[in-house]
Order: structure tokens, then sequence, then C-alpha cells
């Protein structure tokens, strides 16, 4: 998923040439034709991310387009109270970019998982939230985020996933996708959870006799309201799959949705991370999978709330 945005962001960096590129000393291997294409434009701030921050908001302030990117952990906890003030306050055209987020450096202990970045950047005012799933994604949301005006979070996974999208599809910040339709249960994911959604509406299908609805949700702020809402009133049972945190992330963002409205009855769960820190060091698999996070002990909880 990597490549794909480092991809596009070489085409957009070529038609545009307000565009900037930040780096926190990280991306070896992967933005080296960017430093190469784009000279000055491409700009290694150092291991000193709050201070890269302040960079590209003065960037930014002199009518250029940015990106500052890092590690997950590193561009959203590391700099909190810079993008705060410095970035979300002031509604800057500043795009910070989180590689790996989750346990997908699982393997580099608990000061590289990222569990909660993605509820304390929904806190922040103007800024959207984007976690692609998979290659198309990926590419698409980095597309739109530099055509759109103002703050945005992109957070990528780092393994690409298998290809979902249909050629009809157009990519919109705050549109979701259904990948496959159902009728009486609906899977709502984001990030590059899809597929584990897709393995567990599998288990789930075999166990009910029932198609089940899977959903991609690459914007989690703004939400797709509407398309939450009508497959809401279309099936009985809905829940949201993330590598977040539970508290914070799209089943909180789904939830405040679904209880604000008028005779809406469904039943709904979120799944993620529980709040706790896993505190073993392994595969990203390995810590999933000790955080509930599979598609087996996902579909066991679903039947046992639906009561099958």
């Amino acid at each position: 998923m990597r490549s794909n945005f480092v991809n596009q962001v070489i085409i957009e960096m070529q038609k545009n040439p307000r565009i900037f590129f930040l780096t926190a000393d990280l991306g070896f291997n992967a933005l080296e034709p960017l430093r190469d294409k784009f000279g000055p434009r491409f700009i290694n701030a150092g291991i000193a991310e709050a201070n890269m921050i302040g960079v590209a908001a003065g960037l930014a302030l002199t009518g250029k387009k940015v990106i500052a990117y890092s590690i997950a952990p590193f561009i959203t906890m590391r700099c909190y109270e810079q993008i705060r003030l410095d970035i979300a306050y002031h509604n800057l055209d500043v795009k910070l970019i989180g590689i790996g987020g989750g346990f997908n450096y699982g393997d580099q202990g608990v000061t590289h998982h990222t569990i909660e970045d993605v509820a304390i950047m929904r806190v922040l005012p103007n800024m959207k939230i984007i976690c692609p799933a998979y290659a198309w994604e990926t590419q698409e949301a980095t597309r739109a985020i530099l055509k759109d005006n103002g703050p945005a979070y992109l957070r990528i996974g780092i393994s690409p996933g298998a290809d979902y999208h249909q050629s009809n599809w157009r990519f919109k910040i705050g549109r979701g996708f259904v990948i496959q339709k159902g009728k009486d249960i609906a899977l709502f994911c984001t990030g590059n959870v899809l597929d584990l959604t897709l393995n567990t509406a599998a288990l789930l299908k075999q166990k009910l006799k029932t198609n089940i609805a899977v959903i991609s949700l690459p914007t989690v702020k703004p939400l797709d309201k509407d398309l939450i809402l009508k497959i809401a009133r279309e099936t009985k049972h809905i829940f949201t799959i993330e590598e977040n945190n539970v508290i914070g992330g799209l089943g909180s963002a789904v939830a405040d949705l679904l209880i604000g409205q008028k005779n809406l009855q469904t039943n709904f769960r979120s799944f993620g991370i529980p709040d706790v820190y896993i505190k073993d060091v392994g595969t990203r698999e390995y810590l999933c999978s000790k955080a509930g996070l599979d598609a087996q002990q996902i579909s066991r909880k679903i039947v046992k709330q639906i009561g099958k």
C-alpha cells in the first residue's frame, strides 16, 4: 500500500508544483523517487516530528499543499499538540500520512503499535480521517486528499491485500463501498482489516446459512451516514470491525450515528482492539489474535450475540 501511495504522490506532485513532501527521516527504499524527482520540494526533517509539523504549517501558510510523512504513532501521538494548534486550529492544508497503523509494526513493540491514533485524530475539528483497506483505496484516497483543501490524516497499512474495487466506483471522501451484499447481518470495516472482515463473513455464512453484507468505510470522518443508515434499516444486525482501540474509532462513530435515530431498531456491536495494551511482541496476525481480532473469534461472538 505504501508503494501505491508513493506512486500517486509522484503523479500529483508532477501536476501541482505547490505540493511539498516532508518526512521524519523515514521511508527508505520507498521515498527515494520523490527525493530524486522533486529536489527542494522533498524535505527530510529528521527525527523531529513536532518540528516537522511546524515546518509543514509554515509552508501551508505560504500557500503550499504539504504532505507530512512518518509511521503512524510518530505522526500522530508524538506531535499531537502541534497538530492541534498549528494545523487543525488554523485549518491548514497539511496531509498527515501515518504508515503501519494498528499492529503492522508488531515486532517493534508497543512504541510502534498504533491503536489510539484514530480516536485522538477524530476529536480534532477540521480533521478528515481516511483509512484505506487495499491498494485501489490507497491510490484514490491519496488523489482525493491532494485535491481537497484542509487537514487530513491518511492511515496506511503495509500489506496491499486483494483488489476488490469495481470499475464503476469513484472514490470520494466520505463515501463507503459495498463489497458484498447481504440481508440480515452487515459488517462495516475500515482500514486493512477488509480481508479479515470477508473471512468473518464467510464463516458466518457457513454457520448461519445467510448472506452477509460487507461494507468498506475508508473514510472514518466524515462518515458515509446515508449508506450506514440505509443498510441499518435493511438489516437486523450491524457490526463494525477495525484495527484500533474499540473506544473512539469507527465503532464509536457508527454508534453515535445509530443512537441518534428515531424508530431505528438494530442489534449493534463493535469489534476492535480491547481497551488494554497488548504487551507481547510478534507478528500482526499474532497480536490481532491476542486482542480477539480474528475471524474465528469475531464470528463466534456474533453468533452468540444474535442468539443463533
